[in-house]
């Protein structure tokens, strides 16, 4: 039997309604999701980060301003809601940063081999998580 005459694999694009729940993503693929997505939140959040950083260094009146958002809320909006919005700002910023590094590492080497695309995408992943929890622990007076 010849290499023509053998059967082949069959390549498909994956169903949305059917084969999403079973599909694997390799890490390589969320790292590249979460960069989009951590982009479109840093994009989408830029008015509050502005506000934020406005609002902190205006004067000693609107520092105290800024705490309070923290502390007790601004209107009807609690203070732990004001640090959950923060927390996730942080780790979009984390993982928007590690991941931009990581791509121009890859650009910059060539080094786009399966083996160094699966292990810089696991070490992204867990360094975007592992300073955000340090940072998140900060952020909610842990230490």
């Amino acid at each position: 039997m010849t290499e023509l005459t053998r059967k082949r694999p069959e390549f498909r694009n994956i169903n949305a309604f059917k084969d999403l729940t079973t599909y694997r993503l390799p890490p390589a693929g969320w790292v590249s999701i979460l960069h989009r997505a951590s982009g479109g939140l840093m994009f989408v959040l830029l008015p509050l980060i502005v506000w934020l950083f406005d609002t902190s260094v205006s004067s000693e009146l609107s520092f105290e301003r800024f705490t309070a958002a923290f502390a007790v809320g601004l209107g009807f909006v609690p203070g732990w809601f004001f640090k959950l919005v923060v927390l996730s700002i942080i780790w979009a910023y984390l993982h928007h940063l590690i991941a931009g590094v990581r791509h121009l590492y890859m650009d910059a080497t060539h080094a786009v081999t399966k083996g160094f695309g699966k292990s810089s995408a696991i070490v992204t992943l867990v360094l975007s998580i592992g300073l955000t929890v340090v940072l998140g622990a900060k952020l909610f007076g842990l230490y």
